[in-house]
């Protein structure tokens, strides 16, 4: 049975046997006087029963899915004659793909050596033998772990707190699941960059001006080794980036504190659902937006005051992703301030105060952490945004502050650098983990340095 049909019929499982182990629950409980003499309720029975079904299935499911492969492949590659074992990983790959795609049908076996057609075999036959091993253990697993639970239903146990305990362990693995993936994620970025930092001097990719990985096919061209300077990269995202945010973080943080405190109730329920569908336009839409529309519009109005505006610039993009991420400006700022207590507000206006002198002196300050909180959100969308740079302000590394010009991103670089079939020795793909690292960087400090600021005022105001 497959995995995906599999996942199924032991939820199915569990379920039985929450519902078995309920009604034993309530069948113990009869002779001794009924539900209130047992350690626990019914339900926290039910549910012991249903996670000793699923639990250990699962995971039994999981790690044989995870190894399968692995196991398979070491033991036909370990049944191929000596003359054709494979002397590298990658021919190693190579032939494994030749077999899978003889027992899959795909290739035709006349033309294969007899050992690989007699690996092929055995692949086909070690994959429906393991299918099967797997579907008889899991759900005989299932059944045990059911049965001992609905064995266990007693009033002398204490069901609810076996329950709040396993739960407990569950939720730390998922907690350590997502912290062990964040290092993971780290720890494999650093590896390669260290790579990448073996054959490019640091200093060179750090303070270069030039950015140009692709290597040279002749010793004569220029930049025979490829030219790595980040600084173009960076120079190209700090613009575009403060171009969006100068849209955005007046157009936002003005329409929030209008909808919040001016607008009255209707139209509040208009204005606001409108403005948050902006969130959803998928980012493609708005660079079609700013390649077809905005970019033309500023070349020709460019044009029309003696200036020269490129096809393609970063004025474009930043006032398109701008647009894009009002939204989130807009509306976790109208939380915020809606969040400020009402007491604060009817203090400053029995006081005298006026509302604007309310929300300028009372309710902005307090509500300033959570806004700094939007404003980065704001900020690390617009630095990790693709497809409207792409689109709208092209792919040259120039190094220019002149929105008018076509420039880049480094997210943009590391999409450009890793599309296709890539050698991962070479500089020129390894750069994409070096930039992906220094981005982690600067987005960690920019992180760091809006805790500071929100903690300072969060001090001040609670």
């Amino acid at each position: 049975m497959q995995t995906a049909n599999l996942l199924p019929l032991v939820l199915v499982l569990a379920v039985v046997a929450y519902f078995l182990a309920h009604s034993r629950s309530r069948a113990v409980a009869e002779p001794i006087g009924g539900i209130r003499n047992l350690k626990s309720l019914p339900f926290y029975y039910a549910a012991r029963a249903s996670l000793w079904c699923a639990i250990p299935a699962l995971l039994v499911l999981a790690a044989w899915a995870g190894f399968e492969a692995k196991v398979i492949q070491m033991i036909v590659i370990g049944s191929l004659p000596p003359e054709l074992a494979p002397d590298s990983a990658g021919r190693a790959s190579l032939l494994l793909s030749q077999i899978s795609n003889i027992a899959s049908g795909r290739l035709s076996p006349e033309f294969a050596p007899e050992g690989v057609v007699a690996a092929a075999e055995l692949l086909e036959t070690l994959r429906a033998q393991s299918k099967t091993f797997m579907t008889i253990l899991v759900l005989l697993i299932a059944v045990l772990g059911a049965s001992f639970a609905w064995t266990r239903v007693a009033p002398h146990i204490n069901a609810r707190e076996k329950v709040e305990k396993t739960l407990l362990r569950i939720f730390f693995v998922c907690a350590a699941i997502a912290i062990l993936t964040t290092l993971g994620i780290v720890f494999s970025v650093i590896m390669e960059t260290f790579r990448f930092f073996q054959q490019i001097p640091f200093w060179d990719f750090i303070t270069g001006t030039s950015w140009s990985p692709q290597m040279a096919l002749r010793a004569d061209q220029v930049g025979a080794e490829g030219a790595f300077g980040v600084i173009p990269l960076f120079t190209g995202t700090l613009l575009i980036s403060v171009i969006a945010l100068l849209v955005a973080v007046p157009t936002g943080l003005l329409s929030a504190i209008y909808l919040s405190e001016y607008a009255s109730k209707r139209v509040r329920s208009v204005a606001k659902p409108l403005l948050e569908m902006l969130a959803g336009v998928p980012t493609v839409v708005y660079g079609f937006f700013a390649a077809l529309t905005v970019a033309p519009f500023i070349r020709e109005f460019a044009e029309m005051i003696g200036l020269t505006a490129s096809s393609q610039s970063a004025l474009a993009a930043g006032l398109v992703m701008g647009i894009m991420i009002i939204p989130f400006i807009s509306s976790l700022s109208d939380d915020v301030i809606n969040a400020v207590p009402q007491t604060m507000r009817d203090g400053s206006l029995a006081l005298g105060a006026t509302q604007s002198e309310t929300m300028k002196k009372v309710i902005f300050p307090a509500a300033l952490p959570g806004i700094m909180g939007g404003i980065l959100l704001a900020a690390s969308r617009a630095i990790g945004e693709t497809m409207i740079v792409v689109m709208a302000a092209g792919l040259a590394a120039n190094l220019t502050v002149n929105p008018l010009d076509t420039v880049t991103t480094v997210t943009v670089q590391i999409v450009t650098l890793l599309v296709g079939d890539q050698e991962f020795d070479s500089p020129k793909t390894l750069s994409a983990f070096a930039l992906g690292m220094l981005l982690f960087v600067v987005t960690l400090l920019l992180n760091v340095i809006a805790l500071k600021v929100v903690r300072k005022y969060r001090e001040q105001y609670d």
